[in-house]
């Protein structure tokens, strides 16, 4: 259930820097800006974006604005897998998870 989103990877001119453009508004107008280290609260999309992706690890900071998500990456960080999570953010019955049936 859910929709995947569409991710395309852009490059940037400064080194260690990523941008995802994504088919979906996450904040609204609003800017979110996350930093490794820091507690990320919140239950809102871009806050359990950016937890995910923290824990992916190799990533130091993380800023939302709209449908562009920018990653500042550590010298470890692996993209391989960062534009699949992104892309899996609204799914949230997987292959392995049953789907909830209701009696009617």
């Amino acid at each position: 259930m859910g929709q995947p989103v569409t991710v395309v990877q852009k490059s940037s001119s400064k080194p260690g820097v990523v941008r995802y453009e994504i088919n979906r508004s996450i904040t609204g107008m609003d800017h979110e800006r996350y930093l490794v280290g820091d507690e990320v609260s919140g239950e809102r999309p871009p806050d359990g974006l950016a937890r995910r992706l923290f824990e992916l690890g190799g990533i130091n900071g993380v800023h939302i604005n709209s449908n562009i998500i920018t990653l500042h990456l550590g010298r470890e960080a692996d993209t391989d897998d960062i534009k699949d999570l992104i892309a899996d953010m609204f799914i949230y019955y997987g292959p392995d998870v049953e789907i909830p049936s209701f009696p009617s």
